[in-house]
């Protein structure tokens, strides 16, 4: 299947999920914030602080304000965090719009409708509200706007949306589904601004046609895109176009049909970037095949990842023995291998319920990497020679993901090797290698088993000190799936099948040589179990 075929299959499912988080969002937006902006117009004490909050809750960053809401839900993922962000994020310009818009009403007109015996009550609904309707409209189409664009930030915590294409494109070079997802999300936000717009104008021109006009095409474009979710007679696999035709693996039946984990999928939860799509990719057509239906729920942070998993909103999913021991047990220094995969199982399974069913058998380690021209030049091999570098007072800048400079790794090696004045810039892991190969940038944060590091000629800088730890890519079961005899069945052949070479071909597949995460999952799959 082409890019373009597997990118087109991929936009029903993905513009419902989008729709249906858009569109509740707006719908819960509005029937709050029209009381409350009612209540703010007639009552000038409520005013302020109610704008107040409202407005604040606009300060915070979008996709900070969404992840918020996982660890405030309980380590809930999916659409209900997504759904109350939103929902939070619609409310301003609706509450403003409507409180400006009841306060323009021409006094003497209000004044007028008392004089003929309305009651406070009548006179809202009949005078004050139409009079303002076409300021009130205003303000839903703007939070329309916002927030069928911020939907798109909803990928990370696990809810379905267009954003699903972004995310995916930006981690694996794709740039076809970046433009399909912007594209999609674009011509939705621009139908709702107009048609809304249309509706505004009824509003002040009195207008039934307009108005008929305007909510036939709102009903027509919502129902529209939310016919996916309808549609029950669709296939059983969630996981979309990947597996269809002559790509799906061929189901034993023997192992799953008689699952105990029944009411809902197994939940594959991963990290945003290609080695986490490729493996999830892998579980899954590993589940698939033995009979599972299954639910990807791909572009989760660490934190967010681990939560979802306690809690059993994820069943199962790759994380690394090394980022276990920073994140999720707190510990400063790093220990051997083996005893910190024994004691990260330990931890998981006696403090949070988390099962570690073992190894892939490859570590994706963090290290340091230079351009290999670059480094020769400067003489720097190791960690060491770096901080030499540095200490002579050559002007250095190292880039990384912003979560590896928020690690407890970071600041080891920093303290350990004497790092303080070389100058860190975050910025999202696609971008790294080629800044590095590029000259854009003098030092990176690499994953040893990624496979530009070769195609780019980076250099991995030696660790002496031995300061990071190891990062053993490992199976974790939620305890619902690890109830399961025949999911874990179904998973143990994948334990130590894979080595760093074979990650390393599957990731630059992806990354380099335009595999999709499908394809480059099922040849991984073929050549470890074949």
């Amino acid at each position: 299947m082409s890019n373009f075929s597997e990118r087109w299959a991929e936009l029903p499912d993905l513009l419902a999920g989008h729709m249906r988080l858009s569109a509740s969002a707006l719908c819960i937006g509005i029937a709050l914030s029209l009381p409350l902006g009612v209540l703010a117009a007639r009552r000038p004490k409520w005013r302020g602080p109610v704008l107040g909050v409202t407005g604040l809750v606009q300060t915070i960053p979008s996709l900070a304000l969404l992840a918020l809401m996982v660890p405030l839900l309980g380590g809930q993922i999916g659409f209900v965090p997504a759904l109350l962000a939103l929902t939070l994020y619609s409310m301003l310009p609706v509450l403003h719009n409507t409180v400006t818009g009841i306060q323009e009403v021409d006094p003497g007109l209000t004044e007028a409708a008392r004089g003929i015996g309305m009651t406070p009550w009548q006179s809202l609904l009949r005078v004050e509200l139409p009079l303002a309707a076409p300021v009130i409209l205003a303000g839903i189409r703007t939070a329309s706007v916002w927030v069928i664009g911020t939907a798109t930030l909803a990928t990370p915590v696990g809810a379905q949306s267009l954003g699903n294409y972004i995310f995916l494109g930006l981690q694996t070079r794709n740039g076809l589904a970046v433009v399909f997802g912007c594209v999609a999300a674009s011509l939705l936000a621009v139908a709702f601004d107009r048609l809304i717009a249309v509706l505004e104008s009824a509003a002040k021109e009195r207008s039934r046609g307009r108005l008929t006009a305007g909510l036939l095409g709102l009903a027509l474009i919502t129902f529209g895109s939310l016919w996916p979710a309808f549609d029950f007679t669709s296939s059983l696999d969630t996981r979309g176009p990947a597996l269809v035709g002559s790509d799906a693996p061929k189901v034993d039946r023997g192992d799953a049909l008689a699952s105990v984990v029944p009411g809902r999928p197994i939940t594959v939860g991963s990290k945003g970037f290609t080695e986490q799509y490729v493996l999830a990719e892998l579980l899954g057509e590993q589940l698939t095949a033995h009979g599972f239906e299954i639910d990807n729920r791909p572009n989760l942070g660490s934190t967010i990842l681990f939560d979802a998993l306690r809690e059993g909103t994820v069943d199962v999913c790759i994380d690394y023995s090394g980022t276990l021991w920073a994140t999720i047990l707190k510990r400063d220094e790093p220990a051997p291998r083996l005893a910190m995969q024994i004691e990260v199982a330990s931890v998981l399974l006696q403090e949070h319920g988390v099962v570690t069913l073992g190894s892939l058998g490859f570590e994706n380690a963090y290290a340091l990497a230079m351009a290999r021209k670059r480094a020769e030049e400067l003489g720097v091999r190791s960690l060491t020679d770096l901080a030499r570098v540095t200490s002579q007072g050559q002007a250095m800048e190292i880039g990384g993901d912003p979560e590896f400079f928020g690690r407890p790794e970071w600041s080891r090696v920093r303290a350990a090797y004497g790092l303080e004045g070389i100058e860190t810039r975050g910025m999202d892991s696609t971008f790294l290698y080629g800044a590095a190969r590029d000259g854009q940038i003098d030092v990176i944060t690499a994953y040893t088993t990624d496979g530009r590091i070769t195609a780019f000629d980076l250099q991995l800088l030696e660790d002496p000190d031995e300061v990071l730890p190891p990062y053993d890519a490992m199976i974790l079961l939620s305890a619902r799936a690890a109830g399961d005899p025949g999911l874990v069945r179904a998973l143990k052949p994948l334990l130590n099948a894979i080595s760093n070479e074979e990650m390393r071909v599957a990731n630059r597949a992806v990354d380099l040589d335009g595999a999709t995460v499908a394809s480059a999952a099922a040849a991984l799959r073929a050549r470890i179990l074949d």
